[in-house]
């Protein structure tokens, strides 16, 4: 691997940021001619840990601050920081490139790239893709947005393995040479406009996943979707070869439901089929789809039909995902706290078709309305328990659409109350609708927060 040179400014000591830096300073410890500093506006304890560290390994940190001194040749910028954000407008100032960890590790990756964009469905089909990799024998490594920086993995992945890659707008947004070699786009609702500023400026960034494929790459792209569907022309323009996916039919050449409900690929070779959707572990009809995006790409990287047929059945739900952690009572609860947007919320009450629903909602919104959700829920006739920060706009929006709901403090209240009407056989669904900083670390501290709670119910604690 070619030296890594120059002077390198991190932006922002979270997850990523603490590994960029890491990496940067290990680079520099084997003789690469680099420097690396780090600045974050933030000051927590958190954040002195993280430096506490990087200083050990040698790294100039600067926390509590927005203003950036000296010259650099590179930044590397956190996805938590928004564009309009003080600090960002500092750093464009003084450093003539500005990147995302994302594209940083591509660019000291030699390994084949499979992305995985969209505003919901990106974790669970990012798991899927490396589950259904690694049935078919591939080496493959989960990185990106899901957990773990993909520079973190870049030392030990080698040319013949894969990294399968959960990227956000946020990533994609600072993005100039990414290019993966199978591009799986899910959908495109309104999310996280507070950061883009609207709609339009979110569907070209999500879109940027595509930018720099060619003709050699596959983009696997929902038809169902609007938001996705309006990109398979343009991409399919470009010559990359496109593979739809949708569960209304099989499209020529894609991914999609038979009218026997079979997961079916109609490959250059003929049709082939997978597994009957009644065999998937996972719940939901965006689950069907999800399953089917996952199948196309790992096909389009080389996997075999037998092994993608055996991983998909053998995907267990993942943690925050409709994760199914208790039965008190006759009611069951599921932790779906990766919910984070009123869309999301929509397709975890739609796996629940025929049954009688509690919904918690609430956290911090992200610049959403909560109608379309309202409407969804009054023709389940699903109840809903509200709470946190955005509370009272979910109320006005699900009371607009005749929704019965009760209101609560925190999560705790909200859990509680759920409980206390909920019928046996009634599912009680965390599937907030909101980001979770108005009361937790992130979506999987009040997922946890949430398992924990449920088995203290269970065990008459609480």
């Amino acid at each position: 691997m070619e030296q890594l040179r120059g002077d390198i400014l991190v932006v922002g000591l979270g997850v990523s940021g603490e590994a960029a830096a890491t990496y940067c300073a290990r680079r520099a410890a084997e003789g690469d001619p680099v420097r690396v500093t780090v600045i974050d506006s933030d000051d927590s304890e958190g954040l002195r840990k993280r430096r506490q560290r990087l200083r050990a390994l040698g790294v100039d940190v600067h926390l509590g601050t927005s203003h950036v001194s000296g010259t650099y040749s590179l930044a590397i910028a956190s996805p938590g920081i928004p564009p309009h954000a003080a600090l960002m407008g500092e750093v464009r100032q003084a450093v003539p490139e500005v990147i995302s960890e994302i594209e940083f590790a591509y660019r000291r990756s030699t390994t084949p790239w499979l992305a995985v964009t969209g505003t919901n469905g990106k974790t669970t089909v990012t798991s899927l893709l490396g589950h259904l990799l690694t049935f078919a024998g591939v080496s493959a490594t989960v990185v990106g947005n899901i957990g773990t920086p993909a520079i973190s993995a870049v030392g030990e992945a080698g040319p013949a393995g894969a990294l399968v890659a959960e990227v956000s707008s946020f990533q994609l947004a600072l993005t100039e040479r990414f290019h993966p070699r199978v591009a799986v786009l899910l959908n495109i609702t309104p999310d996280h406009l507070d950061w883009h500023g609207d709609i339009r400026a979110y569907a070209l960034d999500k879109a940027r996943i595509f930018e720099q494929q060619d003709a050699d790459d596959t983009a696997v792209i929902d038809a169902d979707d609007p938001g996705s569907a309006r990109l398979i022309a343009t991409v399919r323009s470009s010559g990359v070869r496109v593979v739809e996916v949708s569960t209304g039919r099989v499209p020529d050449g894609g991914a999609g439901l038979s009218a026997d409900d079979m997961l079916t690929l109609d490959t250059a070779s003929g049709v082939v089929t997978l597994i009957h959707r009644d065999e998937l572990l996972i719940r939901g009809g965006h689950n069907v789809s999800n399953a089917l995006a996952a199948a196309a790409a790992a096909h389009a990287f080389g996997a075999g039909s037998d092994s993608i047929s055996a991983g998909l059945r053998t995907f267990e739900p993942i943690e925050h995902r409709l994760e199914p952690v208790g039965i008190v009572s006759g009611v069951e609860y599921f932790n779906d706290s990766k919910a984070t947007n009123p869309d999301a919320a929509m397709r975890a009450l739609g796996a629940f078709e025929g049954r009688s629903v509690v919904m918690l909602l609430g956290g911090r919104n992200k610049g959403s309305r909560f109608l379309d959700l309202g409407r969804a829920m009054a023709e389940a006739g699903a109840l809903a328990v509200v709470f946190g920060e955005a509370g009272a706009e979910i109320a006005d929006d699900l009371a607009a659409n005749g929704v019965e709901f009760e209101r609560a403090g925190g999560l705790a209240d909200a859990l509680h109350t759920a409980a206390s009407f909920a019928n046996p056989g009634t599912a009680v669904l965390l599937s907030p609708a909101c980001a979770s900083f108005d009361e937790f670390s992130d979506y999987a501290d009040r997922g946890r927060t949430f398992r924990r709670l449920v088995h203290e119910i269970d065990e008459g604690r609480a």
